[in-house]
């Protein structure tokens, strides 16, 4: 056997794997079944404004997806090569927003790889502890810790000394804008509060003069 023989035995071997029903459905619906976990994950630490339903079920159809397409290529050589090449030519113009959203798309696709080459214990075993390594740092990152806010307080110009002083009392804050009017004046300003300091933000409100005073958490 000469040394091209045994390369393109060795070539076509990667690709001898036979489809089957039983296979095709217990890859695909185990990726659906991680998707649906990471979905979860991704529901329970979401720190967002609005949660949203589309990318969360788009991560499902990833996974599907490319259990699919991983399957397909791991079957057959000729269809490997034309779907890389078909795949090539795609372009992704969707913009993401937060850095955490792609790491979770590239979880879903990371799922729907291993599932469609076949590793159905350890795809499940390895995203089922990615998973809980995820929960428990979201869980230890946040304990204790302070969370950001945007405070904005509305008062009338007679009590701008009062507010100024007040504000002096509260932690580390940072202003972000100030629109002064003839009959009121409006503060944003950037802070970090735990929850026993909202107490500090309710006693803005007793100062003569304030019309009221709001915190959002935003990231």
């Amino acid at each position: 056997m000469s040394f091209s023989d045994i390369i393109k035995n060795s070539v076509l071997s990667e690709f001898s794997g036979e489809l089957s029903l039983s296979k095709v459905i217990l890859s695909i619906v185990l990726a659906f079944v991680i998707s649906l976990f990471i979905i979860f994950i991704y529901k329970v630490t979401f720190r967002g404004v609005v949660f949203n339903k589309g990318f969360a079920l788009s991560l499902v159809l990833l996974a599907v997806v490319t259990s699919a397409i991983i399957m397909t290529v791991t079957s057959n050589l000729a269809l490997s090569l034309g779907m890389v090449g078909a795949l090539s030519i795609v372009r992704f113009r969707t913009a993401v927003k937060d850095p955490v959203d792609t790491v979770f798309m590239f979880w879903a696709v990371c799922a729907g790889i291993m599932t469609g080459a076949g590793l159905m214990f350890w795809s499940l075993f390895a995203n089922v502890l990615m998973g809980l390594l995820y929960l428990a740092l979201c869980f230890f990152s946040k304990k204790g810790s302070a969370s950001q806010y945007l405070l904005t307080v509305r008062y009338a110009p007679e009590a701008a000394a009062e507010v100024k002083q007040k504000m002096r009392s509260l932690p580390k804050h940072k202003i972000k804008a100030k629109v002064s009017g003839k009959q009121s004046i409006e503060l944003s300003a950037e802070i970090r509060l735990r929850g026993k300091d909202m107490d500090l933000i309710d006693s803005l409100n007793q100062i003569p003069g304030v019309f009221d005073a709001s915190v959002i958490e935003y990231q």
